[in-house]
């Protein structure tokens, strides 16, 4: 599965009633393929997922399929600690034409090792897509451990990690000790550049939403062998990115956006709006980007 080198974890837009703004939805969607975006992630925990029910999400990635119109990869996120109802909702959104699946190690109920290779063994098993599969120990509460992934990545419709460990030791040995052809992207958008130079492919991104282009630049300008020219994109965006992640995400985020002119819309509790102390903070950081950029 070629999903680029910068996937955008995308929002979901809401109505002030707490309903999808599906509105809201198709300009971002266009905004996001206007800077960038290579592919979407969409119902993933950027998207509040944990606050969207199973007939929210179904009809949310109806949608954006329908509205991306085969323009871009779409992957949906249908990962969750119920290896069964992953699996049901996998299938379900195999039948209305996603490229692909992202899910999630399961959170609270903490498998060890063997049952997490269990679980996405299972989930393999019934649905043809391609897969990501998303490590992110700090809100699972367990670590795909790089050897369990190896093993993982011989499965073939195993084909990416999204890595959110934030541990390039750990990426690196899961390079080493994969194949050519499996990909690692960072789930982290501060280690992109980093990544890149151990032999990652690309980005999983929530900071894309807002400068999008700048990231493009910085993966193309690495590619290109300008390295120096990357390094000083990323040291320009790393503030941007470090101010979206000061709170939970995707609140700064939705914040951010309005920068853009993109109305993402309100918060599910219990995510909760910043408040005005924290928007003039977020403000002082990007009007110090854009003057510097």
């Amino acid at each position: 599965m070629n999903i680029g080198r910068i996937s955008t974890a995308m929002v979901t837009p809401f109505q002030e009633d707490g309903s999808i703004d599906y509105h809201a939805t198709e300009k971002l969607i266009e905004h996001l393929i206007a800077t960038g975006t290579e592919s979407l992630v969409v119902c993933g925990t950027t998207g509040e997922s944990p606050t969207l029910t199973k007939e929210e999400k179904l009809a949310f990635i109806q949608f954006v399929i329908a509205k991306v119109a085969n323009r871009i990869p779409v992957i949906a996120g249908t990962g969750s600690n119920n290896t069964a109802a992953t699996i049901e909702l996998s299938q379900k959104v195999e039948e209305l034409g996603v490229n692909g699946l992202m899910i999630v190690t399961p959170y609270y109920n903490k498998p060890n090792q063997r049952g997490l290779i269990a679980h996405f063994e299972a989930i393999a098993k019934a649905t043809t897509l391609p897969i990501v599969v998303y490590n992110i120990p700090g809100r699972s509460v367990i670590n795909l451990e790089p050897d369990s992934l190896i093993t993982l990545s011989k499965i073939p419709t195993i084909q990416i990690a999204k890595e959110a460990s934030g541990d390039l030791n750990q990426m690196t040995k899961i390079l080493a000790g994969t194949s050519e052809d499996f990909q690692v992207y960072s789930g982290d958008d501060a280690l992109t550049l980093p990544l890149l130079a151990l032999g990652g492919s690309g980005i999983i991104s929530v900071a894309s939403h807002v400068i999008g282009e700048e990231m493009q630049q910085m993966i193309q300008a690495f590619f290109a062998g300008n390295h120096s020219k990357a390094a000083k994109i990323h040291q320009t965006i790393l503030p941007v990115i470090n101010g979206l992640f000061a709170h939970p995400n995707p609140v700064v985020v939705k914040y951010a956006l309005s920068k853009v002119g993109v109305d993402a819309g309100a918060l599910r509790l219990p995510l909760i709006e910043m408040t005005l102390e924290e928007k003039s903070e977020f403000d002082q950081i990007w009007d110090e980007y854009l003057k510097n950029k």
